[in-house]
């Protein structure tokens, strides 16, 4: 019986990165049904930190009251589904002590594990120091990293430990490339190999109920843009809801809510604007309309990746084009017969270079 870990941001209070890990985690247990699959369970401590705290800072400009007090609950709701859903070693703090799991193979992956410029990094996550027969990529994120120039040491000797190397997007790639001169498998994000099955809550009922657009971190979305949006809904008969954010425009605002929740929430609109990589995802997970608002820089290039991979790149709003793009929304509809062509592809694909990987 092999002892397969995953090493990934699992304790982050963040929806993408859960759901990533979740699905990595119950698709490789459907690879290897009679095998051991656990969830390494090492914490950076200031990244955890800054994380959680993030929750509970109060932005008169960004929280209203209620927003605020659904807000402070989401560190305690992600707990408990972490503790429900990952299968958890027990704590490691170092290297060291991840080699005495004793594990026949790590997988790092996926989320933004190699983005050596951000709070979160760790030697061990480019595999400096790590001892275990197979050491394998899944589609690690570099998020903005520099990939061509600065790359620090740990991470060009820890990245010649793996024995099988994968990325998402074309950054990652490109830093394989630039450290190793190696070209890697090109894999799916983990959510996109799982399916996650319909979750039953009063909140999916009554989100079930209503005909909305989704608003999901659209972050400094222009006045412009915004009273677009709200022409439509209007137009429409639409309410406008947003998950995990609040905002004065939005007809409602859900921050208190799971991710299994989260997931129904794209399931069930009618339209989605959203400015992440795992807000696409979901979209086109859902077979959703939707459109791409991005500012941040690591977003940019994860996103911009994924639309590009799915030939989809007119999906991307900007100050030039919002208006002839938002003129003709229920014309512009996506062709999913095609986009799903493709992903059965690649997830074929991801499925047998983890099967490959893993041996």
């Amino acid at each position: 019986m092999k002892k397969i870990g995953i090493l990934t941001h699992h304790y982050i209070h963040n929806y993408g990165a859960f759901l990533q890990g979740y699905a990595l985690q119950e698709a490789v247990k459907s690879l290897y049904p009679n095998d051991e699959v656990y969830m390494i369970d090492f914490v950076n401590k200031k990244h955890a930190i800054k994380n959680t705290l993030g929750w509970f800072r109060y932005n008169p400009n960004k929280d209203s009251i209620k927003s605020y007090i659904q807000k402070i609950k989401l560190p305690k709701i992600f707990k408990k589904t972490q503790k429900e859903y990952y299968n958890l070693t027990k704590r490691i703090r170092n290297t060291e002590e991840l080699n005495n799991l004793k594990l026949d193979a790590i997988i790092v992956g996926s989320d933004e594990v190699w983005h050596y410029e951000d709070i979160a990094k760790h030697p061990m996550k480019f595999g400096y120091g790590v001892k275990v027969p197979k050491l394998i990529a899944y589609a690690p994120s570099t998020g903005s990293s520099n990939v061509r120039d600065g790359i620090p040491e740990y991470v060009k000797e820890g990245m010649k430990n793996f024995t099988g190397l994968s990325a998402r997007d074309d950054n990652a790639e490109e830093l394989i490339k630039n450290v190793l001169g190696k070209e890697c498998t090109r894999v799916l994000d983990p959510t996109l190999l799982y399916e996650f099955p319909e979750y039953s809550s009063k909140f999916v009922d009554y989100i079930k109920s209503q005909k909305y657009i989704l608003m999901y971190y659209c972050d400094n979305l222009p006045e412009s843009i915004k009273n677009e949006i709200i022409e439509y809904a209007n137009k429409n008969g639409y309410k406008i809801f947003g998950a995990g954010e609040y905002k004065k425009w939005f007809t409602e605002t859900f921050v208190d809510i799971n991710p299994f929740e989260w997931v129904e929430m794209f399931r069930n609109a009618q339209i989605v604007f959203t400015g992440t990589f795992h807000g696409a995802v979901f979209s086109i997970k859902s077979r959703k309309n939707f459109y791409c608002y991005l500012t941040n820089s690591s977003r940019v290039k994860k996103v911009g990746s994924l639309l590009k991979q799915f030939e989809i790149n007119e999906r991307i709003l900007n100050a030039e084009n919002y208006y002839e793009l938002l003129s003709k929304i229920d014309k512009n509809n996506i062709n999913y017969e095609e986009i799903y062509a493709n992903i059965n592809k690649y997830k074929n694909n991801s499925l047998e270079y983890l099967k490959e990987s893993i041996g």
